[in-house]
């Protein structure tokens, strides 16, 4: 039986596992659940989906768990600086000695059943997923806060009845999976809701609205819907009103809506905070990745935009801060997004593209095939310091495209 002693070895075979099923569903990880007594039944969750914002939301409803006293579970995807980001407790990312117990165990099982069938396998993501429910589990924390990876109906994560679901927006993105359509992704992401499970629902699209308000009528879940039930007016701070009326600090117009999300699920909780502790667990949030600011004057911008949505909303936000000055902008995209869509919202910014040694990114060559003629660089640290080199103190860059990016800008600063 295989058995992990470093850190480095379990990620190796992680990365080497498959990354589909032959059938789509759920099975798979439920043998293996089943097996290690299903902990995904012994704490209780907050289920989150949605085209973006997911992360965001999924770190606010961390923050204000743990504020109020819960030893509080995270499970998101992907990570900005190591691995064991995916898996947190409490703030805390998971130790490498525990992860690689939780490897070890999950590796044991999956033999066992590869003794009655050869072939038996778990794709990487129902991998982690196991892990991450086994130590939440095991370190009987009160909640889990659950981020999908895609979609939602047959999400590896969709084994758990939630105390409440969310679905943040809906878009496209990963239409070769979940699509083509709007509509199809919006049943997709609707397959979040359970019996009688309130969901909570964000600034979503008025034409697939039906489409969730249904799935929630059938599964006679309470519905909780941005605008209607909860309202988010911006000023110079973000007023939010709900059960009370609250005040943050300001972000980027999209955090304000997962700010919204957030304090409504943790509302639907019962737990107590007073309204100034909900304000501050909610105001000291950082999200890796997300509108993260590097430095100022000039300013670096790095967010994990990957998608037509997320890239609109990045550029949204550049484009009001840009008072004078250039904005450049760093970009690696994955071979599979909708390179095109992207590349068209960007309009005055000086773009330059770039690639990273994985084999989903697009390479030139990829770019060449869609007649894309931006200026490209291999080198992603090189093309990063050849920006920052021309940048005067009123310009404005930004790295984006991918999360794997913005990680990868990240670690290399940090070994510099």
């Amino acid at each position: 039986m295989k058995k992990f002693d470093k850190i480095s070895e379990f990620l190796d075979y992680l990365y080497a596992l498959p990354n589909l099923h032959p059938k789509s569903d759920l099975s798979y990880i439920k043998r293996v659940l089943a097996k290690l007594d299903n902990p995904q039944d012994k704490v209780k969750t907050i289920h989150i989906t949605g085209t973006n914002g997911k992360g965001s939301t999924s770190y606010y409803i961390s923050n204000l768990l743990k504020k109020a006293g819960q030893k509080t579970g995270l499970f998101v995807s992907p990570y900005i600086k190591e691995f064991n980001e995916r898996i947190q407790i409490n703030g805390k990312n998971i130790p490498d000695s525990d992860l690689i117990k939780l490897a070890n165990q999950v590796v044991a099982v999956i033999t066992e059943i590869q003794k009655e069938e050869a072939d038996f396998n778990l794709v990487t993501f129902e991998f982690e997923v196991v892990m991450a429910f086994l130590y939440f589990a095991k370190q009987n924390c009160d909640y889990a806060v659950i981020e999908v990876g895609i979609g939602a109906r047959r999400d590896k994560t969709n084994v758990i009845v939630p105390q409440v679901s969310v679905i943040t927006t809906i878009g496209f993105d990963h239409e070769a999976i979940i699509g083509p359509t709007l509509a199809d992704i919006a049943k997709e992401k609707s397959g979040i809701i359970k019996e009688k499970t309130p969901i909570v629902l964000g600034n979503l699209p008025e034409e697939v609205l039906p489409i969730v308000l249904s799935e929630a009528k059938q599964k006679n879940a309470p519905v909780y819907l941005f605008g209607q039930d909860f309202k988010l007016h911006t000023g110079s701070v973000f007023e939010l009103t709900s059960k009370q009326n609250y005040r943050f600090n300001l972000r980027p117009q999209v955090e304000g809506y997962d700010i919204a999300l957030s304090v409504k699920v943790f509302e639907l909780l019962n737990l107590h905070l007073s309204k100034a502790e909900i304000e501050a667990a909610i105001n000291e949030t950082q999200i890796p990745g997300r509108y993260q600011v590097l430095q100022t004057k000039p300013q670096i911008i790095l967010d994990g935009a990957h998608n037509i949505q997320a890239i609109e909303n990045l550029l949204a936000f550049v484009r009001k801060e840009k008072t004078s000055g250039r904005v450049y902008v760093l970009l690696a995209m994955m071979k599979d997004k909708d390179i095109t869509e992207v590349l068209g919202k960007f309009k005055d910014e000086q773009v330059l593209l770039t690639t990273l040694p994985y084999p989903r990114t697009a390479k030139l060559a990829d770019y060449h095939k869609l007649n894309v003629t931006l200026p490209f660089e291999q080198d992603y640290w090189q093309a990063y310091l050849n920006l920052k080199q021309k940048m005067q103190s009123n310009d404005i860059l930004v790295v984006t495209g991918s999360f794997y990016l913005v990680s990868a800008i990240l670690n290399k600063g940090e070994q510099k």
